[in-house]
């Protein structure tokens, strides 16, 4: 199962990097739950939908570092540039903690750090 979550984040991920969110958002379940440790929680899938409206002016760059899956989750480590509301590129380090359920997104526990 672990081994094709990842193939399933990948694709997601991949579908966010091509500016297709909603291809990204058909990986999710309904009641997606995305904790943004320290900051906000989104509950469900048009929170996120209109979240990623004003947080992903351009898609963002990913650079994975790792990809750790075992069981129904998958962590990964890595950098991801985005564009702030001045236009200007931030890069940031972080740790996303996603949960599966029946081959879906359902929930993400995000630690982000600006550098």
């Amino acid at each position: 199962m672990g081994n094709n979550n990842k193939e399933i984040l990948e694709q997601a991920n991949a579908a966010i990097s091509g500016g297709d969110y909603e291809g990204f958002l058909a990986h999710c379940t309904e009641d997606t739950e995305w904790v943004f440790v320290g900051d906000i929680t989104l509950q469900g899938k048009e929170a996120v939908r209109q979240w990623m409206a004003t947080a992903y002016l351009e898609p963002p760059k990913f650079m994975v570092e790792n990809l750790i899956a075992e069981g129904d989750y998958v962590t990964v480590l890595g950098k991801i540039t985005l564009k702030d509301a001045h236009g200007e590129a931030a890069l940031h380090s972080y740790c996303d903690v996603w949960r599966f359920r029946e081959g879906k997104m359902a929930g993400l526990q995000a630690f982000v750090i600006k550098e």
